[in-house]
């Protein structure tokens, strides 16, 4: 699969007549006799080829007068895996325009953020998505709009401007021509949830590409928690949100088939960001299926993705948060890395009350950090350097590490700081910016996992090794940390 795919005809035609799920997302049926849109695993029988037509977003499909299927839901399908693989910038607006960037910022906030003009933007957009960023974001309001109305009593006036619109005329237009309802009709057919009586509370569920192994991926979250900040409960993740409009809460639980989402908000406008962040973090747009194809071909990785496929990496729902954690657990231990987390969020992080379980604080800002006295941080002196030299440049603006950010620019930024080496930048670069090729070669378990598969362990050469696990080597990390016996492998009790 690759960007385009919606060109090839026969292609898609043969993924809609198999209703192959994996394709959800990557390109859009558009039927033109019905005028509807369906996600290619659409369970009603396949209409006829020469009644097809392919497009590249849901955006594009709208834009060319066509509404959402009531069946299989086009709108709620994952999102495609190309904008969280690559670094150019289609992909990189398309990162910011999931993060509700258009919504507060407009299109001029967009292009600012990338360092290009509207024009371009607009241009690129087009070529490749069929949609512009205005399109694409109310496409995307359309969607928020439809998980406020089947999963809160909110009155319409006040959803739609939860959901990004400005006036209850607009929302009331755009929910009738993309789902052929009216916002009440639509709420009406909606089955009745109880979402307990906290208020906020939102319960929705996170599609995935199958397959998906949740060991590793919320083995990590939870084994390295940040006291306060994070916590395993019940079978659930759970963790405090900085958000735009404010704190939030979300607790995360692994089903067969989707992630269960609940999120305690508080401002319902945040929601369109909270659920992408989420979704960034336990990397649900991931096509399991290409990634694990191509790392099958080395006969040494093989048998460990035959025996536990569909690794995801566990990544960030705020990127300048996990830089600073992974200065603080620079050559210590998980335990102590937590420890000197949750002194430092105790200290200088917002608090936040939670009613479901023991968060109490937002991690600190950057801001926060950066007003921190130096003499009171308990870390070596050329640690204390490194730390303070990076919340202050992520303070003054002169580090990003946002959705936005060029990897190959970001990743020279961060090796100029003092005391980053090449394992903290990969790590970051893997977990916070989302490059899906990182790697960490130097790794202490990496290492011992290739020499007990027979692969070289030698950095240099590991690195010519790993040239053809390309451009997937972060899961590789994934599958040859999965080696050890060390907890973040594993699902707690």
């Amino acid at each position: 699969m690759q960007t385009g795919m919606y060109t090839e005809t026969e292609r898609c035609v043969r993924a809609v007549q198999s209703k192959d799920a994996r394709f959800d997302g990557w390109f859009f049926t558009a039927v033109t006799t019905t005028r509807i849109y369906c996600r290619p695993s659409c369970p009603v029988v396949p209409p006829k080829p020469e009644n097809m037509t392919f497009h590249p977003s849901a955006a594009a499909c709208q834009q060319a007068g066509f509404r959402a299927c009531k069946r299989c839901r086009p709108d709620t399908s994952p999102g495609s895996p190309e904008w969280n693989q690559r670094a150019d910038l289609v992909a990189r607006a398309m990162r910011l325009i999931a993060d509700g960037v258009v919504d507060r910022e407009g299109v001029p906030g967009l292009a600012t953020r990338l360092g290009y003009s509207t024009r371009q933007i607009e241009r690129q957009l087009l070529a490749e998505l069929g949609a512009g960023p205005l399109a694409l974001a109310r496409a995307q309001r359309a969607q928020t709009a439809r998980i406020l109305i089947e999963t809160t009593e909110l009155p319409m006036a006040d959803l739609a401007f939860a959901a990004g619109f400005s006036a209850i005329r607009t929302f009331n237009d755009t929910v009738r021509e993309v789902f052929a309802l009216s916002p009440s009709e639509l709420r009406a057919r909606a089955p009745r949830k109880s979402v307990g009586g906290t208020p906020g509370a939102l319960v929705l569920r996170l599609p995935f590409r199958v397959p998906l192994n949740p060991d590793n991926l919320f083995g990590h979250l939870a084994a390295t928690a940040v006291p306060g900040v994070e916590e395993w409960r019940d079978g659930s993740y759970r963790r405090t949100l900085r958000l735009p409009y404010g704190p939030g809460i979300v607790t995360l639980t692994p089903r067969p088939d989707h992630i269960a989402c609940r999120l305690m908000l508080g401002d319902l406008r945040d929601l369109t960001v909270a659920i992408s962040r989420c979704r960034r973090m336990l990397d649900l747009d991931a096509d399991p299926v290409a990634i694990d194809d191509q790392l099958r071909t080395d006969p040494l990785l093989a048998p460990l993705v035959d025996k536990a496929p569909g690794r995801r990496v566990p990544r960030t729902v705020d990127e300048a948060e996990f830089a600073v954690r992974a200065v603080l657990g620079q050559q210590v231990s998980t335990a102590a890395a937590r420890t000197h987390a949750g002194r430092l969020v105790t200290a200088h992080g917002d608090p936040v009350d939670d009613p479901e379980g023991g968060l109490t604080h937002l991690f600190p800002s950057p801001e926060a950090l950066a007003a921190v006295d130096p003499g009171a941080l308990a870390m070596p002196r050329t640690r204390r350097t490194t730390f303070t030299t990076l919340v202050s440049e992520l303070a003054e603006g002169r580090l990003q590490l946002g959705v936005e950010t060029d990897w190959t620019e970001t990743r020279a930024r961060l090796l100029a700081l003092p005391g980053f080496g090449p394992w903290t930048v990969d790590v970051i670069a893997m977990r916070a910016l989302g490059d899906p090729d990182a790697f960490l070669p130097t790794d202490l378990g990496i290492r011992r996992a290739a020499q007990e598969l027979g692969l070289p362990s030698t950095p240099a050469a590991l690195t010519a090794r790993a040239a053809a696990w390309r451009p997937w080597r972060a899961y590789a990390v994934q599958y040859l940390w999965a080696t050890d016996s060390h907890p973040i492998n594993f699902l707690p009790a």
